[in-house]
C-alpha cells in the first residue's frame, strides 16, 4: 500500500488510518486482536487511539482501546516496529485529570505508554485545544516529551484554524516543535474545513488525518431510513442527523459510483476524501476484519473526474 506523508513529521501513513476508538467498546478484546491482525495483513499499519476511548461507554473509565492494543502489541513480537501508534490527551480522564497543562501531558503521556507497553509514541496529538493553558506552556511540554525520546512527533485536534496558525506560528517563532497534523471531522456530510482549517493546513504543510470520515456510519449505506437507526449504538445519537434530502443525494451518488467500481458506499466516500487536495488520510473504524476489509479497498478506488464532481454537488 503506497504511504504518503504526514506534514513534516518524517511519518508516513497509509491512504486509509484506522480508529482503534472501538477496540473494548463496539469491538471485545478477542474481535479487536482479530482487527488488529487484518489491519496489519492489510497494510493499514497506522494505528490512531486516544487517552479517553472509550470512558463513555457504562462501566469505563478510558485507557481501555490503548490497554488492548498494548496487549495485542505484547501478544505479536515484531508487530511494534511494523505499525505507527497515534494516540492523544486532552480530554476528560474521568477521576483523572484533563487539558494541555504541563503536569497532566506528562502524567498522561506515561500513563499512555504503560498502557501500550512501549517506550515511545509515534503520534502524540492534543485532543482538544486548552485555551487556559498558553501554547508556549502546551508546546512546551511536548517539547520536553519528544527531547526525551517518548515521543516523535506532535499533532493536534478540534483546533479553530485561528488557534492552529497561533500554535504554529508560536513554534517558529520560539523554536518549539510543530503540531505536524491536524485532526478534524470531515466527511461527505460535513465539510466545514474547506472554509478555513483546510485551506491553513495546505499552506503549512500540515498533514490532516479527519476523524468521523464515514459519518457516525451513513456513508456506508447502513442506515436508509429512520426505522433503520437501531442498527447501532450510535444511530439515534449520531446518524439520525444526517437524514433528509442531502443524505438522499449523498447515498445515491455514492451507490452510483460503488456499482461502476464493485465497492461498497463506505469505500467511495474514503476513496472521495483520499482524492482530495490536502488530505493526507482519512481515519475509519470496523468492527468486524470483512468491514475492515471494505475500508482498504479505498485506496485502491481512483475515482474519475465525473465522479469526484457528482460527490461534491450531492454534498454541497
Amino acid at each position: 500500500m503506497q504511504m504518503r506523508a504526514l506534514g513534516r513529521s518524517g511519518l508516513s501513513v497509509p491512504p486509509v488510518v484506522f480508529g482503534g476508538n472501538v477496540f473494548g467498546w463496539t469491538a471485545d478484546r478477542a474481535m479487536s486482536f482479530r482487527l488488529l491482525d487484518a489491519c496489519l495483513e492489510r497494510g493499514l499499519v497506522a494505528i490512531d487511539t486516544a487517552d479517553v476511548y472509550s470512558a463513555w461507554a457504562p462501566g469505563h473509565s478510558g485507557g481501555e482501546s490503548e490497554t488492548i492494543i498494548g496487549e495485542w502489541l505484547k501478544a505479536r513480537p515484531g508487530a511494534r516496529e511494523k505499525v505507527l501508534i497515534l494516540t492523544k490527551c486532552g480530554m476528560e480522564m474521568p477521576g483523572q485529570g484533563k487539558g494541555l497543562s504541563p503536569a497532566w501531558i506528562a502524567t498522561a503521556c506515561e500513563a499512555s505508554l504503560r498502557r501500550l507497553g512501549i517506550e515511545r509514541i509515534d503520534l502524540y496529538q492534543a485532543h482538544k485545544d486548552d485555551e487556559s493553558v498558553p501554547l508556549a506552556e502546551t508546546l512546551g511540554a511536548f517539547a520536553r516529551l519528544i527531547e526525551a525520546g517518548k515521543v516523535r512527533a506532535i499533532g493536534s485536534s478540534n483546533y479553530t484554524a485561528a488557534r492552529l496558525k497561533a500554535a504554529l506560528d508560536l513554534s517558529a517563532a520560539q523554536g518549539l516543535p510543530r503540531f505536524e497534523s491536524h485532526q478534524p471531522v470531515y466527511n461527505l456530510m460535513d465539510r466545514g474545513i474547506e472554509a478555513d482549517l483546510l485551506p491553513l493546513c495546505r499552506a503549512e504543510g500540515v498533514g490532516v488525518i479527519t476523524y468521523s470520515a464515514l459519518a457516525s456510519g451513513f456513508l456506508t449505506g447502513k442506515y436508509r431510513s429512520e426505522a433503520d437507526l437501531g442498527k447501532s449504538v450510535r444511530g439515534p445519537r449520531s446518524v439520525a442527523k444526517h437524514m433528509g434530502p442531502k443524505g438522499e443525494r449523498v447515498l445515491a451518488a455514492l451507490d452510483a459510483a460503488a456499482r461502476r467500481h464493485g465497492v461498497g458506499p463506505a469505500a467511495i466516500a474514503l476513496a472521495w476524501q483520499i482524492a482530495r487536495p490536502g488530505i493526507t488520510a482519512p481515519i475509519a473504524s470496523a468492527t468486524s476484519p470483512e468491514q475492515l476489509a471494505e475500508l482498504a479497498r479505498a485506496a485502491d478506488v481512483a475515482l474519475g473526474a465525473e465522479e469526484m464532481a457528482a460527490l461534491d454537488a450531492a454534498s454541497a
